[in-house]
């Protein structure tokens, strides 16, 4: 019974992490059109943000504002100077953005080494949930996903600065002509992805292993979930991370590490072979 609840939270917080690692990547695609390749490394910058705030003897809590800072001040950047002019040409975004992953993977390189880096995670011991026994952290951060999901869902869905976001994806031209500034709306919603990305980074800092590589990663699960969703909805962001991230899991523990990847890839390409809107791609 005990391993059974406790398989049923890691599958929990297999689907809860992805989707949390793929927000910033499913904002950025599915809203704007931009492949941007660079969402790793993005996500990495948060997690080297969280062990630089907690190797300067600072509480970890305060890394995440500076993570979403980080990360939202570098796609600003990435967005005023090479993205806002390829807009709706997906093959010249992945390739301007694929040039700049290699950059920050570098710079990280540069900044803080090859080595492996881990963060001490903020809140120590377990929860008893139905006798069995699951690590505190991991519990605070599904709970706080959860609640951050259905926030961004019903601002999206509810308020009036959603409804012209949803105007400009729906038709930028007429949303244009009726006098929403789409430039500025696609510059706000880049910045937002990039910030969701460093932000996601410094959450998963203390459970996962910290190098200038895990940006490629996370690249690709994030894709995977997009391909499996579909794009432009948060609808689609949970249900492609619980299919790919109950079957990481559940195939991970079965078969290992190697397993858990090949069923993933399997499942992806079925996907873009039979259905390759994905199964809630946006209408």
């Amino acid at each position: 019974m005990q391993e059974a609840i406790v398989f049923s939270l890691n599958v929990s917080y297999g689907i809860i992490s992805l989707a949390l690692l793929v927000l910033g990547l499913a904002i950025i695609f599915g809203l704007l059109g931009v492949l941007n390749m660079a969402h790793g490394e993005l996500v990495a910058i948060g997690a080297y943000t969280a062990w630089a705030v907690q190797s300067a003897g600072l509480p970890l809590l305060l890394a995440l504002p500076v993570a979403a800072v980080a990360a939202g001040a570098i796609g600003w950047l990435m967005e005023i100077t090479i993205i806002r002019h390829l807009y709706r040409r997906p093959f010249d975004t992945l390739l301007a953005t694929w040039g700049i992953s290699i950059l920050l993977r570098e710079a990280i390189k540069l900044c803080f080494g090859l080595e492996y880096k881990s963060v001490i995670e903020p809140v120590g011991g377990s929860i008893t949930i139905l006798g069995a026994d699951y690590p505190t952290y991991r519990i605070w951060l599904m709970v706080a996903v959860v609640l951050g999901f259905v926030g961004l869902f019903l601002w999206y869905r509810r308020s009036h600065a959603g409804t012209r976001v949803r105007a400009m994806v729906a038709n930028p031209m007429l949303a244009s002509a009726v006098g929403i500034e789409t430039a500025k709306l696609a510059r706000r919603a880049f910045v937002l992805g990039a910030a969701s990305a460093g932000l996601a980074g410094c959450l998963m800092a203390p459970l996962i292993r910290i190098d200038p590589y895990m940006g490629v990663d996370y690249l690709l699960s994030s894709f995977f979930v997009l391909v499996v969703g579909g794009l432009g909805s948060l609808q689609g962001v949970f249900i492609g991370s619980g299919v790919i991230g109950g079957a990481e899991t559940a195939a991970s523990t079965i078969l290992g590490g190697t397993g858990g990847y090949v069923t993933v890839l399997v499942i992806s390409i079925l996907f873009l072979w039979l259905k390759p809107g994905g199964l809630y791609a946006r209408r």
